[in-house]
Order: C-alpha cells, then sequence, then structure tokens
C-alpha cells in the first residue's frame, strides 16, 4: 500500500453563508491523500496502475468551481464523494481551506478534514 499526497490545489469558489462570499467568491485550497496499492503501478511503471495526479486535480476542481455550497463541509464531503466514485483507492482523506474567512480580526483560514477508509 502507499499513499499519494497532492497539496495546496488552489482554487476560487463562491461558497459561503454570507452573501459576500455567494457573489465575489474567495479562495480555497485543498490536499488530498488516497491510499493505493502502488506496487504493479511501480513494477510496470505504468499509469493505467495508479492514479493520475493531473486527473485528481481535475475532479477537485470541477467540484469547486462548478458548485456553490453554504458550509466548508459540504464542499470536503462532495470531494471525498467524487474522489471515491472516480479512483481505485482504500481511503481517502480531503482536507478543504478557506483562506481569509469574513471574520473581524486576522484569521489565516480555517479548515475542514474528511477521512474514508483506511488512511
Amino acid at each position: 500500500m502507499g499513499i499519494i499526497r497532492i497539496h495546496n490545489m488552489a482554487f476560487y469558489g463562491y461558497h459561503g453563508v454570507t452573501p459576500a462570499e455567494k457573489e465575489i467568491g474567495k479562495r480555497f485550497t485543498v490536499d488530498v491523500e488516497l491510499s493505493v496499492d502502488t506496487h504493479k503501478a511501480a513494477e510496470t511503471d505504468n499509469l493505467d496502475y495508479t492514479v493520475d495526479y493531473e486527473e485528481v486535480f481535475r475532479v477537485v476542481s470541477d467540484f469547486i468551481t462548478k458548485n456553490t455550497f453554504h458550509l466548508t463541509e459540504t464542499v470536503a464531503e462532495g470531494i471525498a464523494d467524487e474522489l471515491e466514485k472516480a479512483f481505485r483507492q482504500d481511503g481517502v482523506k480531503v482536507r478543504v481551506r478557506k483562506n481569509n474567512p469574513p471574520f473581524p480580526g486576522h484569521l489565516d483560514y480555517i479548515e475542514v478534514e474528511v477521512t474514508r477508509g483506511k488512511i
């Protein structure tokens, strides 16, 4: 078994509960971890036996940029659902960060993490 990690994918999305978040949008960053069998891919050096990183990026990008939700929890769960459908894996972990949330005072980001299966 192996873990494939893709970190700090950045997207612009329109998720949040305030009207400004829905209208103006904001930057979201996403980390994904997929638990996969890496043995055959390493043995054959063949992409067909592993996860295509660019395709992971596309799945996450499509979900964040083509949908609108109130909650970051919904975004994280939805990405996990899409990754489970799209790829052979034994587990998935998704972290979604909403950067500079609209709170009074300084705050870098809020983060929601979802784990499914064995990671």
